[in-house]
């Protein structure tokens, strides 16, 4: 390959990268506006595009909705890092860090049901499934575990392994919260806010599993 051909393929390469996230950008605002079920047709038109240029960059809406859930994860990971680094104190963090993942999710709802796929208020997502569509929140979780996880070891004087155990069920304590709070908010059965659940949460998680680190297990019988 010549300096100018390999010059070309790399203009190109960069076009396709910033192509693709225009269309990724346009999915999320029309996902944000419209919901989970919007179609191919919907969202090459908020892209101000032909649903065929679409599919050139996504083999289908799973793979659409796989490149969505990276970003959106990527973002969210990048806000709790912030929240977590920022923060005083480990209560701080914690506080700070169930804040930041509840003011996310409620911004954009929709979004966040589309990348994770679990109904709200009795709206189910398409059926379609890829392989590896779970890869980014996977990631997500796992990284932001290791977030929760780092200063927990050294408050708690435990090994890195047992304050992973923990962080893991606390991320999946929040997420369970949140994804709740979504949908009875949406369906009206709830009056908490999310400056409400937070502290809740945060009391849950501080004076639980922390208070349990601090001290003796309990001894039990049979």
């Amino acid at each position: 390959m010549t300096r100018d051909q390999d010059g070309r393929s790399t203009r190109w390469d960069d076009h396709r990268t910033a192509r693709r996230a225009e269309l990724v950008k346009a999915a999320r605002k029309v996902v944000h506006r419209q919901g989970p079920g919007v179609s191919m047709d919907d969202i090459a038109a908020a892209a101000g595009t032909s649903k065929s240029i679409v599919y050139r960059y996504f083999a289908d809406k799973a793979g659409l909705r796989l490149a969505v859930a990276t970003a959106v994860v990527g973002d969210m990971h990048a806000a709790l890092s912030r929240a977590a680094a920022e923060a005083p104190t480990p209560l701080g963090g914690l506080r700070a860090m169930v804040r930041v993942y509840l003011e996310m999710i409620e911004h954009s709802p929709r979004v966040y049901w589309f990348v994770t796929r679990t109904s709200i208020a009795g709206v189910e997502p398409e059926p379609e499934e890829s392989p590896g569509a779970d890869a980014p929140l996977s990631a997500y979780l796992d990284s932001v575990i290791e977030i929760v996880a780092r200063p927990f070891a050294e408050l708690a004087g435990v090994p890195d392994d047992v304050a992973a155990a923990w962080a893991a069920g606390a991320v999946g304590h929040v997420r369970g919260a949140g994804e709740w709070w979504l949908a009875h908010r949406e369906a009206g059965t709830t009056t908490l806010t999310r400056e409400e659940l937070t502290e809740h949460v945060t009391a849950w998680l501080w004076q639980g599993p922390v208070g349990v680190l601090h001290t003796p297990p309990l001894k039990t019988t049979l």
